[in-house]
Formats: structure tokens, sequence, C-alpha cells
């Protein structure tokens, strides 16, 4: 990057130095108030941008987060932040305009959020790129770097959050301690974050709600002074979770006061505050807990990002136009994210539909229509919807029949208050015996699973209880299998579902996601053949809990799928398409500085154009620390006509290589390693389901 940070921060020093103490602890709040004396307007600092530019009036609308880490590109996820940069540029520049100092129209987005999705429970999920360290890694670099931009001023500000050890459950998120041994935190949780600061050099990072090993994240010496700064050089700013610095004294009980918790927070690191703590820094500075130059540090911080962002000169995105927000180059861009994402789990033959031999189609279910589950959330505003049922009929026409029923709600019994229970079961079996083909639309929304004080069916935790489908919803769902006609089922929900019935009884299954304003012209797109599915999973697909860990223990035994002992319903990295790749060959060339250089042969053997995503996984054979099964350590998005063959040369760098120890140490540990090259993980399942075992090559390290 071009851009010069000790010119930013010298400014940002001499501004400050202008300020009185109260004038500079007034500006440690989120919601910061103008100091008009020097030139400082007001500017509020939260802003959200998993997946489009969000809760700040229209912009585009891209699948949830999860959605996009299934289509496991980074230049998708760089493009993509870069129209979210640009889209909100836009809204900003017309809001300062006008002077709206509001919540949501500032440059400061608080995302990626780059935690592991360790357990399916977890209501957050779908906010995150899944399970694995390394497409975690990847994906959140290309989001900051697509912002952030690499002019000399910044186009936004990215933050990486939840920093760190941070996966539910949201019930206990406020006073929950989150232990977790040196191994695990090195291994797992942390290389993200890692990533974030050192390769993409994001702006800002958020401290999480919970506790890690004992300390509040938001005032942990370990996480914020010791790792952040101490051993990754962050250079950015450190922004709390929404009131989380009460937690200390509140839920968590380190402190005893309001102002011994802001004491807290700033002598570990925390500048920022989101919520109304830092409104007792003058008090707490009067009381003798901090210092003025603690106050200064996080002043000067926090300016710094402020001037990395032009905001107090012009900058050449002052012009970018409102017409960019939710242009049809975006709108586009989106629906094609969709179509990248939406992962085809089981396909009997029956996909790609052929229109032309069908005369009427049923659409069942309670997403087939519903706006809200193509949403996710943490969502914008769209101009223009199209659910799945929308999708279906605009791309059929008055060519073939479509019936719709809803056939239940989400969760409730009936739809119409006065109704007996099931009240729209017959009319669903009634579309289902007047259709050649029905597709069935189930799933959740973000009232089911989410943050904290959703609706959710534990206690407005967010959280799942288990990994199946809403009662009313199985009950419908085995009531149309039971009509005898095909049935292909949309799965619309961000996280692990108990897929199990469909996989023995449908005949086809879509992994939709929550996939935006547009989502239902990407499913429509998968399901008549215009586009091959090319998704892949980025978390693991169980049948159930039962035999995974307690939800609050996080120790990654048994977890994911480098340590699951069990057999998944549907594996990592798992996701069929219209066409047939193989890998037809994969051998080590000569490379330097011990990487490993692979070069790649891989065939469309089929007769449909597709995409799909080579995968590289690898196990150190002799070291005690290793995961239990493989890990990936890279992947590589191609696209192959029918019958075309690509060579492709993939690097595994050397430190891939290298695994932790018990103290969380990188080391080479044992020399003897298995590669795995395909276009699925290497375990049985995988290989059951596809019919493709993936090359493997036995690499010894000199």
């Amino acid at each position: 990057m071009i851009r010069d940070n000790e010119k930013f921060k010298a400014q940002a020093k001499e501004l400050v130095s202008k300020m009185t103490v109260e004038e500079k602890a007034s500006q440690l709040t989120y919601n910061s108030p103008a100091i008009k004396r020097l030139g400082v307007p007001a500017y509020n600092w939260w802003n959200e941008a998993l997946h489009g530019v969000a809760r700040a009036g229209t912009a585009t609308s891209f699948p949830q987060a999860i959605g996009l880490a299934a289509a496991f590109s980074d230049e998708m996820i760089f493009n993509i932040a870069k129209v979210i940069s640009d889209e909100g540029r836009a809204k900003y520049n017309e809001a300062s305009k006008h002077e709206d100092r509001d919540i949501y129209k500032g440059l400061t987005f608080w995302s990626p959020n780059v935690n592991i999705f360790r357990d399916p429970r977890w209501g957050r999920g779908h906010e995150t790129y899944g399970e694995d360290p390394i497409l975690s890694s990847k994906l959140g670099v290309a989001f900051i770097n697509g912002l952030q931009g690499d002019k000399e001023i910044m186009e936004a500000s990215a933050c990486a959050k939840h920093f760190a050890v941070h996966s539910g459950p949201e019930e206990l998120r406020h006073e929950f301690d989150a232990v977790v041994n040196e191994k695990d935190l090195r291994e797992t949780y942390l290389p993200a974050f890692k990533a974030c600061v050192e390769d993409a050099e994001v702006e800002s990072v958020m401290g999480a709600y919970n506790r890690t090993n004992g300390e509040p994240c938001n005032g942990s010496y370990m996480l914020l002074r010791d790792i952040l700064r101490g051993e990754w050089k962050f250079d950015g700013h450190v922004v709390s979770d929404c009131w989380a610095i009460k937690d200390f004294h509140m839920h968590h009980m380190v402190t005893g006061t309001a102002e011994e918790s802001v004491a807290l927070a700033m002598d570990a690191g925390c500048d920022l505050n989101c919520g109304n703590m830092y409104l007792y820094v003058y008090k707490a500075y009067k009381d003798g807990l901090i210092s003025e130059d603690m106050i200064t540090r996080a002043c000067e911080r926090i300016f710094t990002t402020r001037f990395k962002l032009g905001m107090f000169s012009e900058t050449e995105f002052d012009n970018i136009p409102y017409e960019v927000v939710e242009s049809k180059e975006h709108i586009d861009l989106a629906i094609d994210a969709a179509r990248k994402g939406i992962v085809l789990l089981k396909n009997d033959g029956i996909l790609p539909l052929d229109k032309t031999k069908l005369k009427t189609i049923g659409v069942i279910g309670p997403n087939a229509n519903s706006r809200l589950a193509l949403k996710g959330n943490y969502y914008g505003t769209s101009s223009h919807y199209v659910t799945i049922l929308e999708g279906i009929q605009k791309e059929v026409g008055e060519d073939v029949r479509v019936l719709y029923s809803n056939g239940c709600e989400l969760t409730k019994d009936r739809t119409e208050p006065l109704a007996m229970e099931n009240d729209r079961l017959m009319e669903a079996v009634t579309v289902a015996e007047h259709s050649d083909v029905v597709i069935m639309c189930i799933g959740l929304d973000e009232t089911l699973e989410g943050e904290e004080g959703d609706e959710g069916n534990q206690y407005a935790s967010g959280d799942k209880n288990d990994l199946e489908f809403p009662f009313v919803q199985r009950q419908l769902l085995d009531e149309i299998t039971k009509v005898g006609k095909p049935v292909i089922v949309c799965s619309v929900a961000g996280s692990s579902m108990n897929l199990s019935y469909s996989e023995e009884h449908n005949n086809g299954i879509l992994q939709v996601w929550y996939p935006g304003a547009s989502g239902g012209i990407a499913v429509s797109d998968l399901l008549f053949g215009k586009v091959s599915p090319s998704g892949k999973l980025p978390v693991t697909f169980y049948k159930g809990v039962e035999d995974l860990p307690d939800f609050v223990d996080y120790n990654m035994k048994n977890r994911t799928y480098r340590y699951y002992e069990g057999t998944p319903l549907y594996p990592f990295g798992y996701g069929l398409n219209y066409g047939d790749i193989n890998v037809k060959s994969a051998e080590i060339k000569d490379g330097s500085n011990k990487d490993i250089n692979l070069s790649i042969q891989v065939e469309n053997s089929g007769d449909f154009d597709t995409e799909d995503v080579v995968q590289v996984y690898l196990k150190n054979t002799k070291s005690q620390f290793e995961v239990l099964n493989t890990r990936l350590v890279k992947f590589k998005r191609i696209n192959l006509k029918s019958k075309e063959k690509v060579s492709l040369n993939i690097n595994i760098p050397y430190d891939k290589l290298m695994v932790y120890n018990d103290e969380g140490k990188q080391v080479i540990d044992g020399n003897s390693y298995e590669i795995y090259v395909g276009t699925s993980a290497p375990d049985n399942r995988s290989v059951e389901l596809t019919g493709k075992t993936p090359i493997k090559i036995n690499y010894e390290l000199a």
C-alpha cells in the first residue's frame, strides 16, 4: 500500500493537541460530538456492511456472508467489498452535504466478522466465512482490501470482529468465559484476525462481549496489548462491541464500577466505545483512574483513522455519484454471487429442470415467497426483491403454470389465528397433487438464527437448540413427499441443518443460504440450468448435535471437519454441479524457499459449462500436533467449458507445512506429508457423495 500512515498520525497528533481533556474524552464514544472551534464535525462511527451497506436505506443487497464464503472466491469478495465502499462513499457524500451525521451514515464499517463458526448452533454463524481458518483468513483479507482500497486515502474503513474466541452461546455472551488452550487459540481462533492485521492492514478491530481465559475481551491485556499491538504490530484503533464495557462490572464482575471498567478498557488499549461507558472517561480521569496520556493516545488513534479517510480535506472519492447506489452492474454482481454460493447437495438426475417438459410446477413452503429469508441480518434496503417463487414465475413465464402455497408458517402451527392448526397443509398437498414437480422452500430466517434479542427458540438468544427444521416444516415436507411427485428442496438457512430426511426421500437439495434481495433469480437460474451450481460448503453439515461437544466447550476436539470424529451428512468443501470436473493429475514441481509448487491438470468431461473449486488439503503424518483429519491449505475457483482442460499452478507456502504445538507455536515437526488435490475434501463421505477420489501426493520435507 502507498498510504503514509506517519503523515496521518502527525495530523491527528496536531489536531488533538489543541483539544482540552474534556474535548478529547468526548470523542471516544461512537457518537462523537462536533468541536466547532476546531472545525471538527460530529461523527457517528457505527456503520455495518457484512454483505452490503446496511441500515442506511437503499443499497445493493448481496448474499449473507456465509453464502459469499460458499463461493470460495477471494476475487469475488474483493469485488463485492469494492462495490460496498463505492456505495458507502456515495451515501456518505450526500449525508455530509446535507449535514446528516446520523448513525449508519459514516465510513467506518464494522465488518467483516471473521470469527470461526465452530458450532452449528451459534445464531450469528451466518455472519462469518465459515469454520476454516484459511478460508476465513483469505476472504477476510480480500474483503478488507476491497473496502479500504490501496490509495493514499482510504475509501472506507474495515473492522475485524469479534476479537477473539467468540462464537456463542448468545444467551451467555455478556457473562461467559471462553476458556481455550494455546494450541486452539493460535491454530483456530486467531489466524483470521492475524491475517486481517498483517496482510490487509485492517484499520480497526472490535473486541468480543465474552471473556477469554478470564479477561473481558475489550479489556484483555493478552489480546489487545500483548498479541494485537505487541506481536502483530497493529497500528489502527480498537472499538468495543456495543455496550460491552458495562458488562465488566455488571456481568463479568471483574470491576466494581463504571469508572473502573473504563479504566481497564482504556489501559488494555480499547480506544473507542460503542455504548455509553466512555461518557465516564472524564470522571475516571478526575478520580485518578486513568491519565490524560491514555485519553490522548486513544483520541489520536481514532483521529488518525478520520484523517486516513480524508474527512478534513478534499479526496478523489468526493465525486462518486449517488447513482452508483444499487446500479444495474452492482445488482448483477449480487445475483452472480448468489449463483456462485448456492450449494447443490443432492441431485438424482432431476436437475436441471427442463421447462419444455413441464406443465405445472408447485412452489411450496414458508420461505418460498419470503423477503426476510433473502436478507440474512445486518442488511440494507433493496428497491426490488425477487423471492424464489417470483424467480421461478419470471423464468417460466406463461409457458408453465406455477401453483403456490406457503404450506405453513416458519414455526407457528397456523397461518390464520382463528383457524385450526395446519390450516395451509391441505392447500399445499393439493398444489403438490396438481404439479409435475415440487420446489419445497423450507428453512429459517434472522428471527430464528441471529444475534441475541432475535426471536429465536432459546430465550430469544438467536441460537438454535438443535439442527432440526421447525416441526411444522418437517410435518409439511413429509406430507408433500408422500404425494409421490418429484421434490426438490431449497434450504434457506445460514447454517448446518439436518437434511437427512431429504437426502433419503427427496430428489434434489439446494442449500440457498440467505441469497440477497435478488436471490430468487439465482435460485431459478440454477434450477433450470441457465447456470451450473458451483458453491461448496464452508461449514460441516452434521446429522445432529448429539455427538458434538457441549456448546460452551471451546476445545476443538470433535469440532469442524479438521477434528470431527464422526461421519458428517455433508462435509466441508462439498458441493455438486452439472458438469463433470476431474483433477486428472497433480504433481510437485521444483520450488524455492521450501514452498511446494503444484502443477495441476483439470478437465470438464461433462456437457455443461461450469465453475468449480480446486481444493488442496494437507496432513503431516508424523506429527503428534497435526489436526485429526486434514486441513485446507489452498483453494482456487475455476471456470471450465464443456470438454475443456486447464492447467493450474498452485503454491503451498512453507509455513503451511508447520503445525501448532501445545504452546501455540508454529513448528516443523516431522517431515512426512500427504497432499490431496481435488474438488472436495479427501474424507470418505466426500468420496462417497461425489464418486471422486482426490489425488494423493506423498511428500518428504528435506
